[in-house]
């Protein structure tokens, strides 16, 4: 097991019981998100936590293949199937970003809510991402870009604690830069924006060339 992953691991459940802080913001990318899928839309979601998302756009497409690192967090979101008219067409998994732990296959729609700022190597996850997304498919990601925040001044405190396994590995981003190493993946920018805007978490819409 990872660090990363152990560290997921242990406070799942209480991200689990943690409310939504922004509500709006949250209904309002996932709205966007629908505006670009079908009934006969393949979805793979990667670092879908509790599976909270993942179920939200469920009935929005054909399928949807989730994944996460966190094993404990995968065991919540396959609870969340055995209730009462849960959608049928969402999987879950452990896996984390990378090209060879990704469920094989193409899809026409890959996301990624808050969790580009947690990954290692986050050119060698926006690869596997691209990987996974056909020609023409779309990337939905939304990102804490905390090096456009205030939040900036309290890197070296959140180095420490990640030391201490007291927080998460957290990569300090600006917008420019995220949008710069998707695009260097092959994808084209189509829709932008910060919701909320104060930290940014900053929604991008990429559609895949070639």
């Amino acid at each position: 097991m990872t660090a990363d992953a152990a560290f997921w691991d242990q406070i799942a459940e209480k991200y689990a019981r943690d409310p939504i802080k922004d509500m709006r913001s949250f209904e309002y990318t996932l709205e966007r998100t629908r505006s670009f899928l079908n009934a006969g839309s393949r979805v793979l979601e990667v670092g879908c936590g509790t599976g909270t998302s993942a179920l939200l756009l469920a009935r929005s497409a054909r399928r949807i293949a989730a994944c996460d690192v966190s094993e404990a967090m995968i065991r919540i979101a396959r609870q969340k199937l055995e209730v009462p008219d849960a959608p049928q067409n969402v999987t879950f998994e452990v896996a984390p970003i990378s090209r060879e732990h990704l469920p094989v296959g193409t899809f026409d729609v890959v996301t990624a809510f808050n969790v580009l700022h947690l990954v290692r190597d986050l050119d060698e996850a926006l690869a596997a991402v691209a990987g996974r997304v056909r020609p023409g498919g779309f990337f939905i990601s939304k990102t804490p870009c905390l090096a456009d925040s205030s939040f900036l001044l309290l890197k070296p405190v959140v180095a420490m604690m990640a030391r201490m396994g007291k927080a998460p590995q957290v990569l300090f981003l600006t917008r420019r830069t995220l949008q710069a190493r998707i695009r260097a993946q092959g994808f084209q920018l189509i829709e932008v924006g910060d919701f909320p805007r104060r930290p940014p978490r900053h929604f991008i819409v990429a559609r895949r060339l070639g």
